[in-house]
């Protein structure tokens, strides 16, 4: 029996080496219109492009590669399980016929390794963080070896540039796995490249697409670069209507750049296009964007999404968003049912489902103005949430940790108001309204003396109180165990990354 499995094996190994003996990688019209349809997510035109090009040219890889990108981003985007396993048996067969390919030409490495990189993005989002590991890994050593052997190959900046930045901003609870596998970055330097590329490429160039995405997300996230990212999404350059990746990107940004009305028109643009159906994540995203001002027309978005969406991500998280809106319109039976709800319902694989997890299982409500205050900040309705903070006071408030939100609260609105024009004294009151948090807040589980600590050591980068930046970035990741301890323990240590760069001695 073992005989017949290892003959079969290789049959199917010969057949493929056989097929692609004389491969080449041309990026073609077809391979381009797939790609770009792809990227726009309109999937079943650029398979169309795809089945075309293999018609008329069966040996070109490129096409094998592209190819790729649908089932990357649809799992990417839907995370749904039997999609994955019905996907999975064609990725690994496109693999093996990229690995049949030309090893002399310096496209072959990079296609390789461009989908061990999608399997990574993948196996993240599903929750194979080992699988992931090593994709990653794979990924990364092909192209430092397509680097050596190719110094002028440009195209291998657009994925190194990704992984570099990634890699520079892993958290510590993370670094030895970078360790372990030889692998090390640098935010800057990953994002300099991503630049180099952008800046003197256009669309019509092979890859470009993503490469812009990649460098939005380095630049917006990973360097703290909101403003003038928030800029370029905005220009008549971003189209949102015809796009939607790029709706997704745009909303994705504005929520968390608390622009919740921009949000909101770029959602009504997308649901205009005939795809946007097919994405149960644009409903989360509605949902969220109408929470910010307590509106429970936003239940029903989140309700559609959980009727659509197949995916065991964001469930907890949606319920307990759903238990949130109707306690502060108080309705408190259909609060108490969502609430229930989550128990049953979903994973806790990330965060936010981990977080909603505690809620269900606590005895506590949030205090209702400060829940509300929230909703208005993530929004970006800084003065509607002071006038209504500042209507109660920390005093006033009997929970320890109800008084660490408070203060949290407060500190944002006068770190966001500070941005306005005329408005950068209001740093002194959110530093001393953080540093109260960290107080009230020190050792417990809820997020709020963390992330006052992450934003104080953003006030003190933006002042260009470097030392005291550095320092208030490592007391944010050196907290004890904590809400959304991951993604804000990443952000502290894209914080001392990006002063770390600053500071160091020139080369030249």
């Amino acid at each position: 029996m073992l005989y017949r499995i290892l003959l079969s094996v290789l049959v199917f190994l010969l057949s493929f080496s056989s097929i692609w003996a004389g491969a080449t990688y041309q990026y073609t019209d077809n391979c381009a219109q797939a790609y770009n349809h792809f990227m726009a997510l309109r999937m079943a035109a650029g398979r169309l492009s795809i089945l075309q090009e293999q018609n008329n040219n069966p040996q070109n890889l490129m096409a094998t590669y592209i190819a790729d990108y649908e089932d990357c981003l649809v799992l990417l985007l839907n995370t749904d399980i039997r999609e994955y396993e019905r996907r999975r048996a064609g990725m690994d067969k496109r693999l093996v016929a990229l690995l049949s390919g030309d090893e002399s030409v310096p496209w072959y490495r990079f296609c390789v390794a461009g989908a061990y990189m999608h399997r990574a993005i993948v196996n993240v989002k599903f929750g194979e963080q080992y699988k992931a590991v090593f994709n990653f890994r794979k990924s990364f050593g092909l192209l430092k070896e397509n680097q050596r052997l190719f110094p002028d190959f440009e195209y291998n900046h657009t994925v190194t540039g990704l992984q570099e930045a990634v890699v520079g901003s892993l958290p510590g609870s993370y670094k030895w796995l970078a360790a372990v596998f030889g692998i090390k970055g640098s935010v800057r330097n990953g994002t300099e490249k991503l630049a180099a590329f952008v800046q003197t490429h256009t669309e019509a160039d092979p890859l470009y697409a993503e490469t812009l995405l990649y460098y939005v997300y380095t630049r917006f996230y990973l360097m703290a670069e909101t403003e003038p990212v928030w800029k370029m999404l905005n220009s008549s350059d971003w189209d949102v209507q015809n796009n939607l990746l790029k709706a997704y990107v745009k909303v994705n940004i504005a929520l968390d750049h608390r622009q919740a009305t921009a949000a909101l028109a770029t959602l009504k643009l997308a649901a205009t296009n005939e795809q946007h159906t097919m994405y149960p994540v644009f409903d989360y995203q509605q949902g969220i964007a109408m929470m910010a001002k307590a509106d429970t027309n936003a239940i029903y978005y989140l309700n559609r999404y959980l009727k659509h969406n197949r995916s065991e991500l964001y469930v907890k998280d949606v319920w307990q968003k759903m238990a949130l809106l109707w306690y502060v319109n108080d309705n408190e039976n259909k609060a108490k049912y969502c609430r229930l709800q989550i128990l049953g319902a979903g994973s806790t694989r990330i965060d936010a489902d981990r977080q909603a997890q505690r809620f269900a299982t606590s005895a506590v409500w949030p205090h209702k103005t400060l829940l509300r205050a929230r909703m208005l900040i993530d929004g970006g309705y800084y003065e509607q949430a002071l006038a209504l903070l500042q209507q109660t006071s920390a005093l006033q408030l009997k929970n320890v940790a109800d008084k660490a939100e408070y203060y949290f609260r407060l500190g944002r609105v006068y770190e966001e108001m500070a941005h306005l024009p005329m408005g950068t004294k209001l740093y002194k009151d959110a530093l001393v309204a953080y540093n109260k948090a960290m107080t009230e807040g020190a050792g417990r589980q809820e997020q709020f003396a963390a992330r006052a600590a992450l934003h104080t050591g953003k006030i003190y980068e933006a002042l260009q109180m470097d030392k005291e930046a550095v320092a208030m970035y490592s007391r944010c990741i050196n907290m004890p165990e904590h809400d959304f301890q991951n993604s804000i323990d990443q952000q502290a240590k894209a914080g001392m990354n990006r002063i770390e760069w600053k500071n160091k001695p020139s080369t030249h």
